[in-house]
């Protein structure tokens, strides 16, 4: 059975853009022909300025609306990456295996420091060593498939490349992963800036359906959203961003085809109104489960406490064979009885 590991950062509320790019895949697909790993990657979110108690408060939100959109504690893993050590450990081992010039390259790294500098702000060090770190909770796993959207691919790419390269140098140690992507809607566009991502962490929230938004919210962003100076529906993604991110959405939520459904509509109205209805009851279920969940959250408690030991199981002995394979000492218990 192939090895799934992926993840979510929790710098702000998860949006209708992750669910339809990743979590419901994880979800309907990948839980249940694989063994897989989800992770609230937490320590991610300390890689820019942060409110400590939010992260907090999001890891936990984060955590919840997972269960609540479908992932099964009895046919998956959920934890927090901080939970445990081994993402840490085999970070660092693999920074001393990567370079400066590759991380330097980064997309990511270039357009987030840009806007740190651009708002006077310091670039943190570990803005530029992040991927480093997603390639350790990618390779602690000896992870096959990475399930991304088209903005991460690049970062598994240097997972594959780090793996690669350890493996040469000091031995198979690493199984080389690859990245896969839903067909449909594998990146949601804002619905005010239909060329940006959808993404948690925007300033304004006037374009992005988050999951607890409530239903008349939904319905209010959808549609406001921006379409364009023509009349036609037509699915253009350069052309036509705008339309052509509501019927991408449309199409993800009901099963349908983007370019098909363009020829079901002769008005922005109508297609706005049933992206948004579809939406709606997209979403439905996913928070009244939330609202449950969120009423018992020793039952969340327990299941990132399980999950984080089986996490742990299986990341502790690929992170000991990396670091014997790399030439640190092994470390050697104390003789029975002895304490300290």
């Amino acid at each position: 059975m192939a090895r799934i590991f992926s993840g979510v950062k929790p710098t702000g509320h998860l949006t209708l853009g992750n669910y339809l790019g990743a979590v419901r895949r994880w979800v309907e697909v990948d839980q249940h022909r694989a063994e897989a790993l989800f992770s609230v990657v937490d320590l991610h979110a300390l890689t820019v300025e942060h409110d400590p108690a939010r992260v907090r408060r999001l890891s936990r939100q984060a955590a919840t609306l997972l269960l609540a959109a479908g992932l099964d504690p009895e046919r998956c893993t959920l934890f927090a990456q901080s939970h445990v050590d081994e993402h840490a450990r085999l970070s660092y081992v693999l920074e001393c295996t990567a370079t400066d010039g590759e991380l330097r390259r980064m997309i990511q790294y270039k357009e987030k420091g840009a806007r740190a500098r651009a708002a006077g702000e310091s670039v943190r060090l570990s803005l530029l060593t992040y991927p480093v770190l997603m390639a350790a909770d990618i390779l602690a796993y000896r992870t096959d498939e990475v399930p991304v959207g088209e903005d991460q691919r690049q970062h598994v790419e240097l997972a594959r490349d780090l793996a690669v390269r350890f493996n040469q140098r000091y031995g198979q140690t690493f199984t080389v992963p690859r990245a896969t992507r839903p067909a449909v809607a594998a990146r949601v566009m804002d619905l005010q800036d239909p060329t940006s991502k959808m993404g948690k962490s925007h300033e304004s929230g006037a374009g992005i359906v988050y999951l607890l938004d409530e239903a008349d919210v939904v319905r209010r962003k959808v549609m406001r959203a921006v379409t364009d100076s023509g009349r036609e529906v037509s699915y253009d993604r350069e052309g036509s961003p705008g339309v052509a991110n509501l019927l991408d959405i449309l199409a993800a939520c009901s099963g349908g085809n983007p370019e098909e459904l363009a020829g079901v509509y002769e008005s922005y109205g109508s297609l706005k109104r049933d992206a948004a209805e579809a939406v709606v009851e997209l979403l439905r279920p996913v928070r009244e489960r939330h609202a449950e969940l969120a009423a018992d959250p020793g039952y969340v408690d327990e299941v990132l406490r399980e999950g984080a030991a089986r996490a742990r199981a299986v990341a502790r002995p690929v992170v000991d064979q990396a670091y014997r394979a790399i030439g640190l000492l092994e470390a050697v218990p104390a003789p029975e009885g002895v304490v300290g």
